[in-house]
């Protein structure tokens, strides 16, 4: 089965940053993306930024310009650097890939890590 390691959450201040990471292991057919997801309390889990195996990026509107996501490839890893963080960028960060579970599958498959934790004080 296909696991999730994240890494990164932490506790900084307004203005700070942090640089989360995000590995896929164990015996995978194909992904094709690979992205970050948060959620506050009380609220849906929403996508912060998810980047294909091509390169193309997608942020939330909320965090363009602040947050960058990148990726490499070959190790299945995603990263999310983020920058000038505010107290409601606060939330559990998922990691999630998206690919085929095996060759005959047609639809995409969504994996999730177990989340990390960032909290930004005011």
């Amino acid at each position: 089965q296909v696991q999730l390691v994240e890494s990164g959450g932490g506790l900084v201040q307004a203005g700070g940053s942090l640089r989360l990471s995000c590995a896929a292991s164990g015996i995978i057919f194909s992904i094709n993306a690979m992205g970050w997801y948060r959620q506050g309390p009380g609220k849906q889990r929403d996508m912060v930024a998810t980047i294909t195996n091509g390169g193309s990026t997608n942020y939330a509107d909320s965090v363009k310009g602040r947050f960058t996501i990148s990726r490499d490839n070959a190790k299945n890893t995603v990263y999310l650097q983020m920058h000038s963080l505010k107290p409601e960028d606060t939330a559990v960060y998922y990691c999630n890939a998206r690919g085929r579970r095996s060759i005959v599958s047609t639809a995409n498959y969504d994996y999730w890590g177990q989340g990390t934790q960032v909290t930004v004080s005011s």
